[in-house]
């Protein structure tokens, strides 16, 4: 396992080299404006855009810029300045990286436990009523957009401009004040994020259930005596709920780059934002930073399943 680990963390370093350089050539290939111009304000000076983009080291060859930032990132932590407003992108980010791990690591939760309570329902009443009507919501919330749901929600339920004034509306997770404050401002954004999420494990997890209560591991506990509840849960779940898991750490990973929909919708301060203004005023150090700490985000998730795997199914070794 040691090795593996390590083999692991050598394939994401790589992985964020390639990251990195292909982020470069994108910002540079497609048209952008110019940061320096950008930065100088309104009718700069020829010689003042000169002047800052010897500063930003704009005046330098690609792969000059490219070797200079990869050294400073891997050797000092360091992501640079953003050009915009000459701000340490690394505290933009690790400001910002509370807030998104929050409502990833929330609906997470929130999917997990509503998609697997799901899914062993329908699967345990297979062809009954509540089967069809959980299946049939889950094929709602999965088709259903991440923005339409947002706004759909904020216009039903929010405190400010909602039909029922129930749940904290957009905003409210920046003025709430205290642990359970922020949890109660974050019930729509978590329920908004996880809707999707959840219909999919309940689906992935019902056939997989279905499958394995035909199993003759399960005939043979049933025919010790065992409650049907101990049947489903001990034998028929454990055996069922490996590949969710593993869909579940990527999940993860993934959706820390994929909240960036329901942090605009409900205003959330958070990294997915951050990255969304850097691309519209090109700031390069700040979409260059942010696409880094998603990546490797996604990247220690995917290793963390795999570990976990080990651990849920014994056959699997490394």
């Amino acid at each position: 396992m040691a090795s593996y680990i390590a083999r692991r963390l050598l394939w994401t370093l790589l992985l964020l080299l390639v990251i990195t350089a292909v982020t470069f050539l994108i910002f540079y290939v497609l048209p952008t404006a110019d940061p320096a111009a950008q930065r100088a304000g309104r009718d700069p000076s020829p010689e003042l855009i000169t002047a800052i983009r010897h500063q930003l080291g704009l005046d330098k060859s690609l792969p000059a810029q490219y070797v200079d930032y990869t050294k400073n990132l891997f050797l000092h932590f360091d992501f640079g300045q953003s050009f915009i407003n000459n701000t340490s992108v690394r505290s933009l980010i690790f400001d910002r990286l509370p807030n998104t791990l929050f409502l990833v690591l929330g609906a997470a939760v929130v999917w997990f436990v509503i998609g697997v309570s799901i899914g062993i329902i329908s699967a345990v009443r297979r062809g009954s009523f509540w089967d069809r009507l959980l299946m049939g919501g889950a094929l709602v919330a999965i088709s259903a957009p991440v923005y339409w749901m947002g706004l759909v929600c904020l216009y039903l339920f929010s405190n400010d401009i909602g039909v029922w004034h129930i749940f904290p509306g957009s905003g409210a997770y920046q003025d709430a004040h205290g642990f359970f404050a922020k949890c109660w401002s974050l019930v729509m954004p978590w329920l908004v994020l996880s809707a999707a999420f959840a219909a999919i494990y309940a689906r992935l997890l019902r056939s997989n259930l279905l499958e394995t209560m035909n199993e003759d591991y399960i005939r043979t506990a049933r025919a010790k005596g065992l409650s049907e509840r101990r049947v489903v849960l001990r034998h028929g779940v454990r055996s069922a709920i490996t590949p969710v898991v593993t869909v579940l750490g990527l999940d993860i990973g993934i959706l820390m780059g994929g909240a960036i929909l329901t942090e605009t919708v409900f205003n959330i301060d958070g990294v997915g934002r951050l990255s969304f203004d850097a691309i519209q005023r090109g700031d390069l150090a700040t979409i260059q930073g942010t696409t880094i700490v998603l990546a490797a985000g996604v990247a220690i998730m995917s290793l963390v399943v795999d570990i976990l795997y080990a651990f849920l199914d014994p056959r699997v070794r490394y």
